[in-house]
Protein backbone atom coordinates (compact mmCIF):
# COMPACT_ATOMS: atom_id res chain seq x y z
CA UNK A 1 0.00 0.00 0.00
CA UNK A 2 1.15 3.51 -0.80
CA UNK A 3 1.12 5.71 2.25
CA UNK A 4 -0.56 9.11 2.34
CA UNK A 5 2.84 10.81 2.59
CA UNK A 6 4.06 9.01 -0.53
CA UNK A 7 0.93 10.01 -2.45
CA UNK A 8 1.42 13.61 -1.36
CA UNK A 9 5.08 13.54 -2.41
CA UNK A 10 4.15 12.08 -5.79
CA UNK A 11 1.51 14.77 -6.31
CA UNK A 12 4.00 17.51 -5.43
CA UNK A 13 6.59 16.08 -7.85
CA UNK A 14 3.99 15.88 -10.62
CA UNK A 15 2.97 19.48 -9.97
CA UNK A 16 6.61 20.57 -10.10
CA UNK A 17 7.08 18.85 -13.47
CA UNK A 18 3.98 20.56 -14.89
CA UNK A 19 5.11 23.97 -13.62
CA UNK A 20 8.63 23.54 -15.05
CA UNK A 21 7.21 22.47 -18.42
CA UNK A 22 4.99 25.57 -18.49
CA UNK A 23 7.96 27.81 -17.63
CA UNK A 24 10.13 26.27 -20.37
CA UNK A 25 7.37 26.68 -22.96
CA UNK A 26 6.91 30.33 -21.97
CA UNK A 27 10.67 30.99 -22.16
CA UNK A 28 10.79 29.44 -25.63
CA UNK A 29 7.85 31.56 -26.79
CA UNK A 30 9.54 34.66 -25.39
CA UNK A 31 12.76 33.90 -27.27
CA UNK A 32 10.81 33.39 -30.51
CA UNK A 33 8.96 36.69 -29.95
CA UNK A 34 12.25 38.55 -29.47
CA UNK A 35 13.71 36.99 -32.63
CA UNK A 36 10.58 37.90 -34.60
CA UNK A 37 10.81 41.47 -33.32
CA UNK A 38 14.39 41.73 -34.60
CA UNK A 39 13.35 40.43 -38.03
CA UNK A 40 10.35 42.78 -38.19
CA UNK A 41 12.62 45.77 -37.58
CA UNK A 42 14.65 44.99 -40.71
CA UNK A 43 13.32 46.63 -43.91
CA UNK A 44 12.39 44.09 -46.58
CA UNK A 45 13.06 46.27 -49.62
CA UNK A 46 15.93 48.40 -50.87
CA UNK A 47 15.08 52.12 -50.43
CA UNK A 48 13.95 53.76 -53.67
CA UNK A 49 16.69 55.74 -55.37
CA UNK A 50 19.57 53.81 -53.79
CA UNK A 51 22.66 54.09 -55.96
CA UNK A 52 24.03 50.82 -57.39
CA UNK A 53 27.08 49.53 -55.55
CA UNK A 54 29.70 47.04 -56.68
CA UNK A 55 29.50 43.74 -54.84
CA UNK A 56 31.38 40.46 -55.16
CA UNK A 57 29.61 37.17 -55.77
CA UNK A 58 31.30 33.78 -55.67
CA UNK A 59 29.48 31.66 -58.24
CA UNK A 60 29.69 27.88 -58.11
CA UNK A 61 30.66 26.02 -61.28
CA UNK A 62 29.79 22.32 -61.44
CA UNK A 63 31.93 21.76 -64.54
CA UNK A 64 35.20 21.96 -62.60
CA UNK A 65 33.96 22.14 -58.97
CA UNK A 66 35.23 25.71 -58.62
CA UNK A 67 34.08 29.10 -57.42
CA UNK A 68 34.25 32.02 -59.83
CA UNK A 69 34.59 35.51 -58.37
CA UNK A 70 32.47 38.04 -60.28
CA UNK A 71 31.48 41.66 -59.76
CA UNK A 72 27.90 42.86 -59.96
CA UNK A 73 26.23 46.22 -59.29
CA UNK A 74 22.98 46.40 -57.33
CA UNK A 75 21.18 49.03 -55.27
CA UNK A 76 22.08 48.04 -51.72
CA UNK A 77 20.53 48.98 -48.36
CA UNK A 78 22.65 50.41 -45.55
CA UNK A 79 21.52 47.91 -42.92
CA UNK A 80 23.94 44.98 -42.97
CA UNK A 81 21.29 42.37 -42.14
CA UNK A 82 19.37 43.50 -45.20
CA UNK A 83 22.55 43.78 -47.28
CA UNK A 84 23.30 40.15 -46.50
CA UNK A 85 19.77 39.15 -47.47
CA UNK A 86 19.98 41.00 -50.80
CA UNK A 87 23.42 39.54 -51.57
CA UNK A 88 22.37 35.94 -51.05
CA UNK A 89 19.06 36.51 -52.81
CA UNK A 90 20.98 37.74 -55.88
CA UNK A 91 23.43 34.84 -55.61
CA UNK A 92 20.67 32.21 -55.57
CA UNK A 93 18.90 33.95 -58.45
CA UNK A 94 22.05 33.35 -60.53
CA UNK A 95 21.65 29.62 -59.95
CA UNK A 96 18.04 29.65 -61.14
CA UNK A 97 18.94 31.45 -64.38
CA UNK A 98 18.95 29.64 -67.71
CA UNK A 99 22.23 27.87 -68.53
CA UNK A 100 23.58 28.35 -65.01
CA UNK A 101 26.76 26.27 -64.44
CA UNK A 102 25.31 25.40 -61.01
CA UNK A 103 21.58 24.98 -61.68
CA UNK A 104 19.09 25.02 -58.81
CA UNK A 105 15.45 25.19 -59.87
CA UNK A 106 14.12 27.22 -56.92
CA UNK A 107 15.50 30.78 -56.77
CA UNK A 108 13.39 31.74 -53.73
CA UNK A 109 15.76 29.85 -51.49
CA UNK A 110 16.32 32.39 -48.74
CA UNK A 111 13.89 32.90 -45.88
CA UNK A 112 16.06 35.34 -43.90
CA UNK A 113 19.56 36.06 -42.62
CA UNK A 114 20.33 37.13 -39.06
CA UNK A 115 23.67 38.67 -38.06
CA UNK A 116 24.48 37.91 -34.44
CA UNK A 117 27.45 39.26 -32.45
CA UNK A 118 30.04 36.71 -31.43
CA UNK A 119 33.54 36.82 -30.01
CA UNK A 120 35.81 38.46 -32.58
CA UNK A 121 33.11 39.11 -35.18
CA UNK A 122 29.59 38.09 -36.11
CA UNK A 123 27.77 34.88 -36.95
CA UNK A 124 25.47 34.88 -39.97
CA UNK A 125 22.50 32.56 -39.51
CA UNK A 126 21.27 31.71 -43.02
CA UNK A 127 17.69 30.44 -42.96
CA UNK A 128 16.96 28.58 -46.21
CA UNK A 129 13.51 27.55 -47.43
CA UNK A 130 12.35 23.96 -47.48
CA UNK A 131 11.44 24.25 -51.17
CA UNK A 132 15.00 25.31 -52.04
CA UNK A 133 16.48 22.36 -50.17
CA UNK A 134 14.05 19.95 -51.82
CA UNK A 135 14.99 21.34 -55.26
CA UNK A 136 18.75 21.21 -54.63
CA UNK A 137 20.71 18.53 -56.55
CA UNK A 138 22.07 15.79 -54.31
CA UNK A 139 25.81 15.16 -54.15
CA UNK A 140 28.74 16.18 -51.99
CA UNK A 141 30.27 18.44 -54.68
CA UNK A 142 27.20 20.53 -55.64
CA UNK A 143 26.03 20.78 -52.03
CA UNK A 144 29.45 21.88 -50.76
CA UNK A 145 29.78 24.41 -53.58
CA UNK A 146 26.43 25.97 -52.68
CA UNK A 147 27.40 26.36 -49.02
CA UNK A 148 30.84 27.63 -49.92
CA UNK A 149 29.51 30.18 -52.40
CA UNK A 150 27.14 31.57 -49.76
CA UNK A 151 29.87 31.70 -47.11
CA UNK A 152 32.41 33.30 -49.47
CA UNK A 153 29.95 35.89 -50.78
CA UNK A 154 28.94 36.94 -47.27
CA UNK A 155 32.52 37.24 -46.02
CA UNK A 156 33.76 39.09 -49.12
CA UNK A 157 31.12 41.81 -48.79
CA UNK A 158 30.71 41.92 -45.00
CA UNK A 159 34.15 41.04 -43.55
CA UNK A 160 32.89 41.24 -39.96
CA UNK A 161 31.09 37.94 -40.58
CA UNK A 162 33.42 35.29 -39.19
CA UNK A 163 31.07 32.31 -38.89
CA UNK A 164 28.06 31.03 -40.82
CA UNK A 165 25.34 28.66 -39.67
CA UNK A 166 22.49 27.22 -41.74
CA UNK A 167 18.86 26.53 -40.85
CA UNK A 168 15.96 25.31 -42.99
CA UNK A 169 12.58 26.92 -42.31
CA UNK A 170 13.91 28.03 -38.93
CA UNK A 171 14.98 24.55 -37.83
CA UNK A 172 18.23 22.63 -37.77
CA UNK A 173 18.57 20.08 -40.58
CA UNK A 174 21.14 17.31 -40.86
CA UNK A 175 22.24 17.91 -44.48
CA UNK A 176 21.53 20.17 -47.43
CA UNK A 177 20.47 17.40 -49.82
CA UNK A 178 21.83 14.26 -48.23
CA UNK A 179 25.55 15.06 -47.96
CA UNK A 180 26.79 18.53 -46.92
CA UNK A 181 26.52 18.95 -43.14
CA UNK A 182 24.15 21.68 -41.93
CA UNK A 183 24.49 20.94 -38.22
CA UNK A 184 27.82 22.76 -37.90
CA UNK A 185 28.98 26.34 -37.70
CA UNK A 186 31.33 27.11 -40.61
CA UNK A 187 34.29 29.47 -40.49
CA UNK A 188 33.81 32.27 -43.00
CA UNK A 189 37.54 32.66 -43.65
CA UNK A 190 37.83 29.34 -45.45
CA UNK A 191 36.94 30.24 -49.03
CA UNK A 192 38.66 27.42 -50.92
CA UNK A 193 36.67 25.03 -53.14
CA UNK A 194 38.03 22.11 -51.12
CA UNK A 195 35.15 22.77 -48.75
CA UNK A 196 34.35 25.04 -45.81
CA UNK A 197 36.10 24.31 -42.56
CA UNK A 198 33.52 23.25 -39.98
CA UNK A 199 33.45 24.41 -36.39
CA UNK A 200 31.55 22.36 -33.86
CA UNK A 201 28.21 23.98 -33.00
CA UNK A 202 27.73 25.14 -29.45
CA UNK A 203 25.31 22.94 -27.50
Amino acid sequence: MISRAQRLLFALLLLAVVVMAAILIRLREGAQDRLSAVVDDVPLTVPAGSAPQKVTLFLANDLDDSLVEVERSYPMPQDENERARVLIGKLLAEYAAAKSPHPIADAAGLEEIYLMPTKGGRTAVVNLTESFVEAHPSGIEPETLTLLSIISTLHANIPSITEVRFLVDGRERQTLAGHADLTRIYLATDTTPAGPEPKAAQP
